[in-house]
């Protein structure tokens, strides 16, 4: 059945704002533009069994939330584009599937049952061509097709445990968060923590959810994986060698070492390649589908998505065609709905409600405090997709109108903003949104300055130094007096003050490499070297390891980010032992966030996995 067309809300004005009205011709063009679009999916393209769709989706949101979406619509675009090239040679027509890439620097990819793929930033990262990738995402299409997911009774089991957490952890947060939240006089929402019942659900589904993603699948699986992915790919107009091309690369990039990681999830390394060598020289690359058939299949995917969307919106009651909350599951359907087929108006009404969903939020702050930097930018990116997809949408017109609106909005309160600034009263989110909101204007520096200076107060150190910088370098090196009142002189002193009592490791690598003043990155040098084999923050190590993973200290701040694990695995077995379940499992959500390769986070998931899936 068709869906009824949604159509684009109007833009209501927000309670103390002053709103400029849209073209209502405009909405109704975007709004029949889809109307004539829509169409019903192709007969093989279909969700053969919703439960385990569901299931899978849930698994899904979760993967999401716990590693969150990349903001880069055009690497997201080119992870859709190459799947789908390769999808629609698959022939499978069990599940729509769908790409997405999250944020997270392990290099991996991996796949769920109802047709879920996800790769990782780290493992583009690597620098994968068409050929390589189209060779993973290949690779990871068979799993689905070849339902390798189910043939394996352990991580089915995790699935169904996955599913259950899920629910019990989702209702346990709507009761926590009720009448829980704390809004500050400048209009942002403090949360005030959640029952224990949440954060063991939290924390046993976020161990069920690590281990479902990262458990490996039999040689078996993965030489049959490889062989039909490879053939997909080829089928597609890729070069079959791409798939020993990315095995090498990854040989040479990867550990094969690590706890986790694509070695986990996919082993058997060498007599992968060399399998992949041997039929990379008889496979022949053929001739790609049509740009419009494979086009087709895209759309047919989005349809299906979203139709699956209105039946469940339909189930729960809630109403789909009016803006409101959404659950993370239909968050999560729509953004793939938009990744499979990012054209057309069907495509414009999901982005403008992503938009008002944004807006709507940013607009609840105090005027002083909203972010419109990061509005406009969201709105801005959202442009230039639809203008490179459809240059004559009528929606063009909508986003450039809301947008106008936005910038005045900012404009008009830039006066009061600098009347605020000039009194000398005021909260951090005020100073941030500031520098968000007028990036060029001539008191941004006293503002980078302010914030360093609040953020040092508040012992956020990392975000001390970053904004200590960005005043610091507002001016030439040789052009600062050391003793001088502008904020690149304050900065620099700043700097040279905080750099001795420094603890975040991360922020001292990072002045350690500045050139600006050999002295200071000479200073900050020295401590980190003397704190990287003592230091007592898990947080600060891993840190450390996110954002210099190639550092000169990595090996050493592993070392003793994994010893911190094992202590805390301790005090959790103590807590245990003491029937005080709050604090056991708060040491263990810190080994699983903070240190998810160390021997502690595996025995934590062994130990837990194995009572879930015993019961």
């Amino acid at each position: 059945m068709i869906p009824a067309p949604i159509i684009l809300p109007p833009v209501i004005p927000a309670q103390g704002t002053n709103r400029r009205k849209i073209s209502a011709r405009s909405v109704t063009a975007v709004a029949l533009a889809w109307s004539l679009a829509s169409s019903t999916a192709a007969p093989g393209v279909e969700i053969s069994n919703p439960g385990l769709f569901k299931k899978s989706l849930a698994a899904a949101a979760q993967a999401v939330r716990q590693y969150g979406l990349i903001d880069d619509p055009e690497v997201q675009e080119r992870v859709n584009r190459i799947g789908y090239q390769v999808a629609y040679h698959a022939n499978f027509d069990q599940y729509p599937l769908t790409f997405a890439v999250v944020d997270t620097p392990l290099p991996n990819a991996f796949a769920l049952p109802g047709g879920q793929i996800f790769v990782t930033r780290g493992m583009l990262d690597l620098g994968l061509s068409d050929d390589m990738l189209a060779a993973l995402l290949g690779h990871e299409i068979a799993h689905v097709v070849s339902e390798h997911f189910l043939k394996q009774k352990k991580r089915a089991t995790l699935l169904n445990v996955a599913s259950s957490l899920l629910s019990v952890g989702l209702i346990a947060a709507s009761a926590a968060d009720r009448d829980d939240g704390y809004v500050g006089p400048y209009g942002y929402t403090r949360d005030q923590g959640s029952t224990a019942a949440a954060a063991q659900a939290a924390l046993t589904g976020g161990m069920v959810l690590t281990e479902l993603l990262m458990r490996s699948y039999s040689r078996e699986h993965e030489d049959q994986s490889d062989e039909e992915g490879q053939r997909y790919a080829a089928a597609a107009g890729f070069d079959p060698s791409g798939l020993a091309q990315l095995m090498e690369r990854m040989g040479e990039r990867i550990s094969q070492t690590k706890l986790l990681g694509y070695w986990q999830t996919h082993p058997f390394f060498d007599s992968r390649v060399h399998a992949a060598e041997a039929r990379g020289r008889y496979l022949a690359t053929l001739e790609p589908a049509p740009a419009e058939e494979v086009d087709a299949f895209r759309t047919d995917t989005r349809t299906v998505l979203l139709e699956y969307g209105e039946r469940e919106a339909k189930a729960t009651r809630a109403a789909p065609r009016e803006p409101g909350p959404v659950s993370p599951e239909l968050g999560l359907l729509k953004e793939l709905a938009l990744g499979a087929w990012p054209s057309g108006a069907a495509a414009e009404s999901l982005r403008l409600e992503k938009l008002h969903r944004l807006r709507d939020t940013e607009l609840e702050r105090l005027a002083t405090s909203r972010d419109y930097g990061h509005l406009t930018e969201a709105y801005k990116r959202q442009m230039e997709n639809v203008r490179s997809l459809t240059p004559d949408s009528p929606f063009l017109v909508v986003l450039s109108n809301e947008l106008a609106d936005l910038r005045r909005q900012s404009e008009e309160l830039y006066g009061q903003s600098i009347r605020i600034l000039d009194r000398g009263v005021f909260e951090t989110p005020f100073l941030e949104a500031f520098l968000s909101n007028y990036p060029d204007s001539p008191r941004t520096p006293r503002v980078a300055l302010l914030l360093g200076i609040s953020y040092s107060r508040l012992g956020r150190e990392t975000d001390a130094v970053e904004h200590f910088l960005k005043a610091w370098e507002s001016e030439p090196a040789e052009s600062i007096v050391e003793d001088g009142d502008t904020p690149a002189a304050a900065a620099q002193r700043g700097l040279r003050n905080l750099a001795p009592v420094l603890t975040r490791l991360g922020s001292l690598q990072h002045l350690a490499l500045q050139q600006r003043d050999p002295e200071l990155g000479q200073r900050a040098a020295d401590r980190l070297g003397n704190l990287v084999r003592d230091y007592d923050d898990i947080t600060s190590g891993a840190e450390y390891l996110e954002r210099f993973p190639d550092g000169p200290y990595a090996g050493e701040v592993e070392e003793q980010l994994n010893r911190l694990a094992d202590t805390l695995y301790k005090e959790m077995l103590t807590y245990q032992d003491l029937g005080d379940a709050a604090k056991a499992i708060a040491r263990a959500n810190q080994i699983l966030t903070h240190a998810p390769h160390s021997p502690s986070a595996q025995r934590i998931s062994d130990e837990r996995l194995d009572e879930h899936l015993d019961a």
